[in-house]
């Protein structure tokens, strides 16, 4: 992925098990000029914080083995790290969550689903001036799209627009802050009744659908692409995490899929699918 300038951000250790949540936060901090390590348990959390030294530790409350308070129990009962700031990050907001949280030792907390525009500007206040983000950070932060857009007029999006239909938020997150940092213009569609609206009102100028929707299948949603005469010639992307990813993948070419992509997928390796959807003979 490519950055912009040549100042270092900070180091932050990541520590969520959640895959998506986890690639959302890795991206939208590494497109601020920060250094990701990630973990996806507590151990190895502690782990990290003790090899790498970070000058910020974001936490998931639930986690398997140890639990985002123990985590945050040890890290403050050590001289070596109780300085370094500690941010909760939860979905489990309850009255009262917060001020166990900071009693615990966490420094701040924010609530899931991270909200990209503000989620920089929200960890930007725990890092000294020289660490804050690249571009933006603080009230000035516009949103996470619009500092990762840069010169979006000059890149492989610009004019096009792609609706992702997706019934995970996190997902839908991802997919936007990735898109809009090559210019492309985002719709995003919960369930298949408004991705079909949103298509019918302006067609775009690719569909990218997770496979699995809630109950419903993005399979269905492809054929009705392809049966509207208005849209049925649109490159159509479908993604999936399924472990019968084979099978599925030939299921999904074989109904008129222009690419099947399986989950976790690198931001440049999804950007360069894209663009290859995008160009006549290419897919």
């Amino acid at each position: 992925m490519s950055t912009v300038g040549h100042r270092t951000g900070a180091r932050i250790v990541v520590i969520e098990d959640n895959p998506a949540n986890l690639e959302l936060m890795r991206y939208v901090l590494g497109a601020f000029g920060h250094q990701v390590v990630a973990a996806q348990d507590g151990e190895s959390g502690i782990a990290a914080v003790v090899r790498d030294e970070p000058d910020l530790v974001i936490c998931d409350l639930q986690l398997p083995g140890i639990d985002g308070i123990e985590v945050a129990r040890r890290l403050k009962a050590d001289a070596a790290f109780r300085h370094i700031p500690l941010i909760a990050v939860t979905a489990f907001a309850m009255v009262g969550d917060r001020s166990r949280v900071l009693a615990a030792g966490f420094d701040g907390y924010i609530p899931k689903p991270i909200e990209p525009q503000a989620f920089i500007a929200q960890i930007d206040q725990f890092l000294l001036g020289a660490k804050r983000s690249r571009k933006g950070g603080g009230a000035s932060t516009s949103s996470a799209s619009a500092a990762t857009s840069g010169e979006a007029g000059r890149r492989r999006g610009a004019g096009r627009t792609v609706l992702v239909l997706d019934d995970t938020k996190a997902n839908r997150d991802l997919l936007e802050v990735i898109l809009a940092s090559e210019g492309y213009g985002v719709r995003c569609a919960r369930d298949l009744p408004e991705a079909k609206a949103l298509a019918a009102a302006r067609v775009p100028d690719l569909f990218i659908s997770d496979l699995h929707v809630g109950r419903e299948s993005g399979l269905d949603f492809m054929r009705w692409t392809r049966s509207t005469p208005a849209m049925a010639s649109t490159p159509f992307m479908l993604v999936s995490s399924t472990a019968l990813a084979e099978t599925d993948r030939r299921s999904s070419l074989d109904w008129g899929a222009d690419r099947f992509l399986l989950r976790p997928i690198e931001p440049q390796a999804l950007l360069d699918e894209i663009a290859a959807c995008l160009v006549p003979g290419e897919s």
